[in-house]
């Protein structure tokens, strides 16, 4: 099996890049989950259209499970990855104006989640679990290089065991209105 790496999701990147290196994106990848049962998973209306400044998840099939990605302010799958993981495994990045990490749960249990900016201040039960990974992406380092964000991207995968491709994305998603959900209300 190919292990991902950070050019795997360059183009993700992106999709959702301004232009000047600036990338607002909340991404989940969750493991042999159906794209409507990890909507209900987080208490989103599997088919509900997004609202206002269009607020919601959209929620793709993947090899291996669903990727969820979010739009509005990114905080909904990094608050809600305990409730994917349930019975499963999520692992979700975000990278916004208020920060940029990831996180690894597992059956309802975080088992790590670190900055992309200082990788030594990780937490969990166990926040170790993917170190070889993390210096084989050079998410080791304290930086904000732009690559850190694919780079997380590819850790995703591989923790989750779930791979989204550009086909996949390109595909109409199943979507959920996010606008009545914390950090929102």
């Amino acid at each position: 099996m190919v292990k991902a790496m950070a050019a795997t999701y360059e183009w993700l990147y992106q999709e959702f890049t301004d232009g000047v290196g600036d990338a607002w994106l909340c991404a989940a990848f969750v493991r042999d989950v159906l794209p409507g049962d990890a909507l209900r998973r987080i208490d989103v209306v599997p088919g509900s259209p997004m609202e206002g400044e269009g607020f919601g998840v959209a929620a793709y099939r993947a090899k291996g499970g669903t990727a969820l990605v979010e739009y509005g302010w990114g905080g909904v799958l990094r608050d809600q990855a305990g409730l994917l993981s349930e019975g499963s495994a999520a692992a979700t990045v975000r990278v916004t104006i208020k920060g940029a990490d990831f996180s690894f749960h597992e059956n309802g249990d975080l088992i790590t989640t670190f900055s992309l900016y200082s990788y030594r201040f990780r937490e969990g039960t166990d926040p170790d679990r993917f170190q070889s990974d993390v210096a084989d992406l050079g998410l080791h380092g304290d930086g904000d290089e732009p690559g850190h964000t694919s780079a997380a991207l590819a850790l995703a995968e591989r923790a989750a065991g779930v791979h989204l491709s550009r086909a996949a994305y390109s595909r109409t998603p199943l979507v959920g209105s996010t606008v009545r959900l914390h950090p929102y209300v």
